[in-house]
C-alpha cells in the first residue's frame, strides 16, 4: 500500500512527521490514537497499530527466548526480523508510504480504517 498521506492537520505535526514518531516507543503510538487530529487521520493511525503490533511481536520473541534449547536463537531471530522491519517503517513513513509489513500490516490496516 503506498498511499500518500492526507494534508496535514491544521495544528500539529505533519503526518510523515507523526507516523516516524509512532514507531519511536508505543507511547506516541498510543498518544497518537487516543488524542485529535491524529486519531481521525488513517495514516498516522495505521502507523501507530503497526507499531504496537510490531512491539507485539517483539515481545512474542522475548517469551520464546526461554524455551529450552531453540529459544535464544529463535529470540535472536525474531528480534533481527523486528529490527529491520522496525528501520523500513520508519524510512517508509518518512516517505509517506503506509508500507505493510507481513500479517501484522494487514490488521494495522484493518484498525486504522475503523475509526
Amino acid at each position: 500500500m503506498s498511499t500518500s498521506p492526507a494534508a496535514a492537520p491544521s495544528s500539529g505535526l505533519k503526518n510523515t512527521t507523526a507516523g516516524i514518531l509512532a514507531y519511536i516507543t508505543i507511547i506516541p503510538a498510543i498518544y497518537f490514537l487516543l488524542s485529535a487530529p491524529y486519531n481521525k487521520n488513517n495514516f498516522v493511525r495505521f502507523h501507530s497499530f503497526q507499531c504496537l503490533l510490531l512491539t507485539g511481536v517483539s515481545i512474542c520473541g522475548y517469551v520464546l527466548m526461554f524455551v529450552p534449547y531453540i529459544g535464544f536463537p529463535v529470540y535472536a531471530l525474531v528480534e533481527v526480523a523486528v529490527f529491520v522491519a522496525w528501520i523500513v517503517c520508519l524510512v517508509k513513513a518518512n516517505q509517506g508510504q503506509s508500507f505493510k509489513l507481513p500479517v501484522i500490516g494487514d490488521i494495522a490496516e484493518q484498525q486504522a480504517k475503523t475509526a
